[in-house]
Formats: structure tokens, C-alpha cells, sequence
């Protein structure tokens, strides 16, 4: 084992959180700056980690692993490729733009800054693990300081409905994974929860076939598949901007990353067997989300259901199980993630000054807030798929390869891509352009530099993509190979 920078990435955030928890009632000036730090090292060390990643020799990188409970099969095993590396660096974009966005916190902001840091340790060992164990272990890190961020410092009309609806949903589906997980752990020839090992286990086809729906549903209810994605938009509307950014930006793809990495690489054979029915669901997703979207009176809204129809794109290209399919999922995670946590971080900015997210009460504030207007168009043409942005490098793969197994629902899910520029275009319209009520006139002002180094940041990155895709499409590619070697191997 070399160095180790996958504990040091994981491990930066908590030990940030503790020393805020612990010091900053007595040193508040350092709690943001601390914050800041702890978030700017994540960030470098995930664009470490991209830039050293050798393609050419794929597979898991940066490997650490040391015995934990050996009787059990456990072990300390982290380790990444080319998605994983994607979802790490997405995580430092929205944990760092989340910190900058929060600046402003005054209420218990140790309290904040702290759990945000735990929710970051969270997510990144998540995306690490290569023990199923440990995957679980991280998972559930998170939520505990999801439930108080958002009862705590979420919107007083919602926050306890949203919060509490948000963790239930995410224990049932944790539940119906860990129940599938240790099915496979028992009738698995080692008795080992090293994924490596699970990979190369050749389960029966009966096995794979009875446990692959609960662990893909399990996981796959967090990614907020159809009809179980109610908590996203309730909970996202719900919590603290920084929250809402990491909620859809991060958490979502902590779900469906866990599904592809779980059940589909692991039980191949039950991942072929039930894909049709992913695929209804999913479809549901893409076209039911972006329906309802755009009949949403609320600003948060109209993001929080366009996240569950985007995040059905992501469950169709798993579903086709084929090159085209697994690439396009792979890059719509991260333009995703980029894409909501610019939206949300908008969407709280405009809070911030009007107090209100009523579409038909606003208006106007390009005139006022310049910056925060160009950054919702870039993240809103993004979302519509338009070409030389991120979403369209996504998206398109993930069309040819639905069309490659099930042409139906390529021409169904396509309908979502007219629906979405209605009501993206209308919500600029209304929210941006027209005459600024007069009420605004004297209360909305620019956003501050801050907001604007996030906004500038993450509109980079998805710009960037949709440019000079082979900064991101090798990288998803080597992942991509090797679950496509798994699926053959069947």
C-alpha cells in the first residue's frame, strides 16, 4: 500500500467537523475558515487523484486495504476507478461551492459547518469502499446530520415533514439492501464482504435473480426511483441550500452508484433479468418528473422534480446494459450532480433577498442579480440537453443505448427533453426577465463574490465537459469496461 490519499480524503472532513464541534463556540471567527480549508483540500486532492488516474491501466487505483474483523470477512478496503474518481471529484465541486454558498450562516453555524463536514465523509467513503461493509458503514454516516440539517435549519413551513419523510424513505431502502447484501454474504463461497471477491463469487442464476431487486431497489430508492422518489423533491424543498446542493448533487448519485456497484456488478446475471422492469420505472422517472415540474408553482420545486426526472436518464442508461447506456449514466451522474447544485444554489440565493420561491411573485431580478441569472441559464441549458454543455455529451449515449434494447422507451423518454425546455425556458422568463416587482426594487441587491466564485465554478466544469469531453469520457469509459466484462462473463 502506497499512500494513503484515499483516508486522508475521506478522513479530512470528519476530523474538520470535530475540531469545529469541539472549538467553535469558544472560536467562531475560525468556524467558516476552518470549513473552507478542510473543503478547498478535499477538492485539490480529488483533482490529485483525476490527473494521476492511469487509464490506460484501469481498473481499482489507489488501494488500501488492512484486515478489520478477518472471522467476519471485514476489512479496511478503499479503492477507486474511473467513475468512482468522477463521483469524488463531483463531491469536492459541491462540497466546496456548498461552503462558499452557506457563508452567511448564523444560526448555530458550528453546529452546520460540522455535520456538512460529516455528510462529506459520508459520501466520500461511499465512493471509495471496496468493502460492502464499509460501503454500509459510510452510508449510514450520513444520516443522522441529513435529518438535522434540514429539521434544523430548513425551511420552517416544511423542514420537519421533509426531514423526517426523507429518512424514513432512506431506511426502508437501506433496509432492503442490507437484507440482499447478507444473502449474497452467506451463500457467497468466502464469506467475505470484499467486493472484489463478491465480483468473481458466480452466484447461482436463482440467487441473483431472487436478491437483485431488493439490493438494486434498496439502493435505487435513494437515487429516487419511481414511486419511491416522493422524499427527493419534499426533502430537497425542505433543507438548507448547502443541503439541497449535496441532497441532489451527491446524495442521489450515492444511491444509484451503490446499485451499479452492488447489485448490477455483482449479481449481472439478476441485473439482465429484471432491466425491463427497470426500465419502466425508470422511464416513468424521466417523463412523470418533468410533467410535474412543470406545473410547480415553487422555484424548489420545479428543481426538486426535475432531479427525479433526470435521475431516471441515469437508471435507463444502467438499464440498457450495454457501452452506450453505462457511458451515458456515468457522465449524466456527474453533469447531474453539477447541474442541481448550481440550480439549488441559485434558487437559495433568490431566497436570500426576496424570502419568497413563488414563481408568479417574482421577476425581474437580472436586472439585480446579473451573475446569479447567467448561471441559471447555463445550468437551465444544461438540464434541456443543448449541445456544447455537459448534458448533451450525457445524454445522447444514454438514448442510443435505450434505443439499442428497447427503442419504446427512447422514443418515450425523448418526450421529457421538450418538456423540460418548457419549463426551464418559462421559469427564466418569469423569475429573471419581465419587469422586477417594486418591492425588490430597494431589498435585491448583487450576490456577493463568494456566490458568484461557485456559480463561476461549477459553470465551468460544465462547459468544460461539454466542450472537451475526453476530459471526462476516458475516465468513465475505463470504468465502464470493466462492468461490461462482468456482464460477459455471465
Amino acid at each position: 500500500m502506497g499512500f494513503p490519499i484515499l483516508s486522508i480524503l475521506i478522513f479530512i472532513p470528519l476530523f474538520a467537523g470535530i475540531a469545529i464541534l469541539i472549538f467553535g463556540r469558544k472560536k467562531p471567527e475560525a468556524i467558516r475558515p476552518v470549513a473552507l480549508v478542510a473543503a478547498s483540500l478535499v477538492l485539490v486532492l480529488t483533482f490529485i487523484l483525476w490527473a494521476t488516474y492511469s487509464i490506460e491501466n484501469a481498473g481499482y487505483q489507489f488501494v488500501e486495504q488492512f484486515s478489520w474483523l478477518p472471522e467476519l470477512g471485514i476489512s479496511y478496503h478503499l479503492g477507486v476507478d474511473g467513475i468512482s474518481i468522477a463521483m469524488l471529484v463531483l463531491t469536492g465541486l459541491v462540497v466546496f461551492t456548498g461552503v462558499l454558498v452557506s457563508w452567511k450562516i448564523n444560526d448555530r453555524p458550528e453546529e452546520f459547518f460540522a455535520y456538512l463536514m460529516f455528510l462529506a465523509t459520508s459520501v466520500l467513503g461511499v465512493f471509495s469502499s471496496l468493502d460492502l461493509f464499509m460501503l454500509f458503514f459510510f452510508l449510514e454516516i450520513a444520516v443522522f446530520p441529513k435529518y438535522l440539517m434540514i429539521v434544523i435549519w430548513g425551511s420552517p413551513q416544511t423542514r420537519v415533514y421533509g426531514g423526517m419523510k426523507l429518512t424514513l424513505y432512506l431506511f426502508i431502502g437501506t433496509m432492503f439492501a442490507i437484507v440482499g447484501s447478507l444473502a449474497i454474504y452467506f451463500v457467497s463461497p468466502e464469506r467475505s464482504f470484499d467486493l472484489l471477491i463478491l465480483e468473481k463469487a458466480g452466484f447461482a442464476a436463482s440467487v441473483q435473480k431472487l436478491w437483485f431487486p431488493f439490493i438494486f431497489l434498496g439502493f435505487a430508492i435513494l437515487g429516487g426511483i419511481f414511486p419511491f422518489h416522493s422524499w427527493a423533491p419534499d426533502g430537497h424543498v425542505a433543507a438548507p441550500t448547502a443541503i439541497s446542493m449535496l441532497l441532489a448533487g451527491v446524495e442521489m448519485k450515492v444511491g444509484v452508484f451503490a446499485a451499479l456497484r452492488v447489485a448490477i456488478m455483482l449479481l449481472p446475471e439478476g441485473a439482465r433479468y429484471w432491466s425491463t422492469w427497470i426500465l419502466v420505472l425508470a422511464t416513468i422517472n424521466v417523463v412523470y418528473g418533468a410533467f410535474i415540474a412543470m406545473i410547480q408553482k415553487d422555484f424548489k420545486y420545479v428543481i426538486g422534480f426535475s432531479s427525479v426526472s433526470h435521475m431516471g436518464l441515469v437508471l435507463i442508461g444502467f438499464a440498457s446494459l450495454n457501452y452506450n447506456g453505462l457511458l451515458g449514466a456515468g457522465l449524466q451522474m456527474f453533469s447531474h450532480g453539477v447541474m442541481t447544485a448550481l440550480f439549488f444554489s441559485i434558487v437559495g440565493m433568490v431566497y436570500d433577498q426576496t424570502h419568497t420561491r413563488d414563481i408568479a411573485s417574482l421577476g425581474g431580478l437580472a436586472k439585480k442579480m446579473p451573475f446569479a441569472a447567467f448561471g441559471f441559464i447555463i445550468a437551465g441549458l444544461v438540464s434541456m440537453g443543448m449541445p456544447g454543455l455537459s448534458g448533451f455529451i450525457a445524454e445522447i449515449p444514454i438514448y442510443m443505448g435505450a434505443w439499442q434494447v428497447a427503442p419504446i422507451v427512447a422514443i418515450i423518454a425523448i418526450i421529457s427533453i421538450v418538456i423540460t425546455a418548457a419549463y426551464i425556458l418559462l421559469t427564466i422568463r418569469k423569475v429573471f426577465f419581465g419587469e422586477l416587482p417594486a418591492q425588490y426594487e430597494a431589498s435585491v441587491h448583487d450576490i456577493s463574490t463568494k456566490d458568484k466564485i461557485a456559480i463561476g465554478l461549477l459553470s465551468l466544469f460544465m462547459i468544460g465537459i461539454g466542450l472537451l469531453p475526453q476530459l471526462m469520457v476516458p475516465l468513465i469509459e475505463s470504468g465502464v469496461n470493466h462492468i461490461l466484462a462482468l456482464l460477459g462473463g455471465v
